[in-house]
């Protein structure tokens, strides 16, 4: 009975997180359209998370000196890389084909696996690569000429990438007796993207009325301040920590399954409040996107042949990668 309750539990605060995700694009442009340039959004998301956040990175002192590496990574990649590209992204196109580009992510994963790492993949896996990309064009409806905005996916697709360096950033920091605590991960992440985007955004720069007057949220008037407030404390804080819970409540497979729900809630967030509206083709690819990624990210790779330890260990660890990428988006 306990272990059904933490169960169903765990699925409830997955889809909190897959929620609080999919809302960040719906509520930044807006703040983009009003004048603020992607990077600036970008970065008062990521320093506001940061101070949030900054006491759990104070009880975690010790993952400075011990994983450096990893804690650089994540912050250039999963949290400096990812925002930037995706939020750069949806202000050249709309935010569901960003966020669905965004999902090439765990097909792409696979790739690494496969052709860097050199370990074989189930069909299965291979089969969602496939759907994933003939999804994708659709979604950007190719037999049109390449009429979409080039820059836009090709930014949307560097966010993917981006992805991909978290997943593999994952692997190698969330197993073994020296494993980093996730949520201290998160808090230097965020800290380290930061300083980042500091440099990279010079927010010195930035026109700070915008932040004191109104944006157009598909004719509705809402306070800047409103929406920067959910950006940081809902899609960044919140999203980020029930994401974290909901992997440590939940098997690896499952958590990273419910968190394909992001892409659509972005979608539908934006089709209400933005007025975003997509073609038939173009939902018909998002779902062929988003079964990909789902039967890409379910399907562990086939064992390796390998001593008895290694055995045992390498399908938590895929799946632990795996899992973990949402908890960036």
């Amino acid at each position: 009975m306990h272990a059904s309750q933490g169960r169903s539990a765990g699925l409830g605060i997955a889809l909190a997180s897959a929620f609080a995700f999919g809302g960040s694009g719906v509520a930044a442009k807006p703040l983009i359209e009003a004048g603020l340039d992607p990077l600036h959004v970008v970065w008062l998301r990521v320093a506001g998370a940061a101070l949030v956040m900054l006491p759990v990175a104070w009880r975690h002192q010790d993952l400075v000196r011990r994983k450096p590496a990893l804690l650089a990574g994540f912050g250039l990649l999963a949290v400096a890389g990812v925002q930037a590209f995706y939020f750069a992204s949806i202000s050249r196109i709309p935010v569901g084909v960003a966020l669905l580009v965004e999902y090439l992510a765990p097909a792409l994963v696979l790739g690494w696996v496969r052709f860097v790492q050199r370990r074989p993949v189930t069909r299965a896996a291979a089969l969602g690569v496939v759907l994933a990309v003939g999804g994708l064009a659709c979604v950007v409806q190719v037999w049109s000429g390449l009429g979409f905005d080039l820059l836009g996916l090709l930014l949307a697709l560097a966010a993917a990438c981006c992805q991909v360096g978290y997943f593999v950033l994952s692997d190698h920091g969330g197993d073994g007796a020296d494993s980093a605590d996730p949520l201290g991960v998160i808090a230097y992440g965020l800290l380290g993207g930061a300083l980042v985007l500091t440099v990279v955004a010079r927010p010195w720069g930035m026109d700070w009325a915008v932040l004191g007057g109104t944006a157009d949220l598909n004719g509705t008037a809402t306070p800047a301040w409103l929406l920067l407030g959910w950006i940081v404390l809902i899609a960044t804080v919140l999203a980020y920590v029930t994401g974290v819970v909901s992997v440590r409540r939940l098997s690896p497979q499952v958590a990273g399954v419910v968190a394909c729900l992001e892409a659509v809630v972005a979608t539908v967030l934006a089709w209400v409040l933005l007025g975003e509206h997509l073609a038939a083709p173009q939902i018909a690819g998002g779902v062929l996107v988003l079964v990909g990624a789902f039967i890409a990210q379910s399907s562990t790779p086939k064992a390796a042949p390998v001593e008895p330890v290694a055995a045992s260990g390498e399908p938590a660890a895929e799946g632990a990668g795996l899992s973990g990428g949402r908890v960036s988006s």
